[in-house]
């Protein structure tokens, strides 16, 4: 018997109401903040407060990576148990902005003259960048998006879809745009030929993202309610729940797990590449061509910015199921980029660092923008593939599976990749705030990932066939439906 929603949950959640939208894309938009700032700001962070050491950065993102995909299996199966979402959701937000307030507090410990804690920054550093991926996955995976699974149908799923895929980009453009206006506030080295990162104001960022989070896990307590169709899922004790995913003579009985297995080895062979020079943007943008963090944020957010516009079109093939298509395009496009990147900037000399938009700089916001397009478009394309053969009673836990391939195993081997690369490439000799050398990133990051991602076309063509052997497969069942339903209108009553 299907489930029925009753007339309050419609006013509630129904595709026209204003708290539903606003759950999701206020929400939605808070998370993406986040990790858009783990991704982007913490590594300069970083360079500018702790040193200029890549090791660093390396080891936070392996981290952090690994503490994220176990913390979706954890509570993504415990939330599919129990039934319920938004305890998930508001404990885990609250607890994120905590951890986002506390990481800034590393800064102090180095600054602090006191050896033992000195010694340590290193450390905490990585610790707290972990706590707040703890936490950050438990409100937005296990939490915020099985939430939204929970609450998407038939019709509305082509809304949802839209605003899931354009929230990653609207908070990597405000994200990298106002935290770089931010970090600029009050470093007197600003607009000046000797500026100077280790003087940016990275407290205002960290402060003032902590407390909006804080204050939407609040709101979230008197907005939120679990959809009513959610229902406890147990099988056996939670352990046996936790790792019957891994079972994978049980995952053979449906069908769809090899297409599922296949599009996430797409998004898997996508990200590896990206994980070598994407962590080290900012810091290649500052250190090595010359720019201020405020214009690296202005540079990477119109660039994404204009991605998103000229994505927009490429949604029509999306709900045409021309899925594997746009994959396709997203990767060319992003090999392009980054290889216009490694040819055409080569250092300082190749731009002008006294206004990013400068005519000389056209061909690295060129570039930039290619990068972008790339991943906007192969983000969008494998959330709602990977996401749209979800089992619907496991979806929490199988954002665990998700996270796997998009998130742990690319972070964890591109990242590897690009410490090496950066660690065993010659450059000038920058000092950090202490007076250390620097690892500043250089552009053969981009020609390695531009040639690497090239490769993501093997597992996508497989992917493709069992794809459209499904497509042609549903087809054929409607045809059939459609066929029985007129013989049954046409028999005499």
């Amino acid at each position: 018997m299907k489930p029925t929603v009753d007339k309050k949950e419609k006013k509630y959640y129904g595709l026209g109401s204003f708290r539903f939208w606003f759950i999701i894309m206020a929400m939605g938009l808070a998370g993406h903040l986040c990790w858009n700032m783990e991704n982007q700001w913490f590594n300069t962070f970083v360079y500018a407060k702790i040193g200029g050491d890549v090791t660093i950065v390396t080891w936070m993102v392996i981290v952090s990576a690994t503490v994220t995909t176990l913390s979706t299996f954890i509570f993504g199966t415990l939330s599919d148990r129990l039934g319920k979402r938004k305890r998930f959701v508001w404990i885990g937000y609250m607890m994120w902005g905590v951890s986002t307030i506390l990481f800034g507090t590393t800064e102090f410990a180095k600054s602090s003259n006191i050896s033992a804690l000195v010694a340590m920054a290193g450390f905490l550093v990585v610790f707290t960048d972990a706590i707040m991926s703890f936490f950050g996955s438990m409100a937005f995976d296990a939490g915020y998006n099985t939430w939204v699974n929970d609450y998407t149908t038939p019709k509305n799923k082509g809304q949802v879809g839209a605003a899931l895929a354009a929230l990653p980009v609207i908070g990597t453009v405000v994200g990298t745009v106002l935290g770089g206006a931010l970090v600029n506030i009050g470093n007197p080295t600003v607009g000046t030929p000797n500026y100077d990162p280790s003087q940016d104001n990275y407290q205002l960022l960290f402060w003032a993202l902590g407390i909006a989070v804080i204050l939407i896990a609040v709101a979230s307590i008197f907005l939120m309610k679990d959809a009513p169709t959610t229902k406890p899922n147990k099988d056996g004790s939670y352990f046996k729940q936790l790792f019957d995913v891994f079972n994978f003579k049980k995952l053979k009985g449906n069908p769809n797990n090899k297409e599922m297995l296949l599009a996430n080895l797409v998004a898997c062979f996508f990200f590896i590449p990206f994980n070598f020079y994407f962590v080290h943007m900012g810091n290649w943008l500052i250190y090595d061509i010359g720019f201020t963090a405020g214009d690296m944020g202005l540079i990477q957010g119109i660039a994404l910015l204009l991605a998103v516009l000229v994505t927009i079109p490429f949604a029509r093939l999306i709900n045409k199921n021309r899925l594997p298509l746009v994959a396709l395009v997203a990767v060319l496009v992003n090999a392009v980029g980054l290889l216009i990147m490694f040819f055409f900037i080569k250092g300082p000399e190749s731009v002008d660092t006294s206004s990013f938009l400068a005519a000389k700089n056209l061909p690295l916001l060129l570039a930039v923008f290619l990068v972008g397009t790339g991943y906007v478009l192969i983000t969008q394309t494998c959330m709602i593939w990977v996401r749209g053969l979800f089992p619907e009673e496991n979806r929490g836990q199988f954002e665990g599976i998700r996270s796997l391939f998009f998130t742990l195993v690319p972070m964890l081997i591109g990242t590897l990749v690009g410490n090496i690369i950066i660690k065993n490439t010659s450059h000038e000799t920058q000092l950090d705030l202490y007076g250390n050398p620097i690892d500043i990133p250089q552009e053969n990051l981009f020609l390695f990932a531009g040639l690497l991602v090239l490769v993501t076309v093997i597992p996508l063509g497989f992917a493709w066939k069992v794809y459209n052997d499904r497509m042609k497969a549903e087809a054929l069942s409607k045809l059939k439906d459609e066929s029985e339903g007129n013989k049954a209108e046409d028999r005499p009553a």
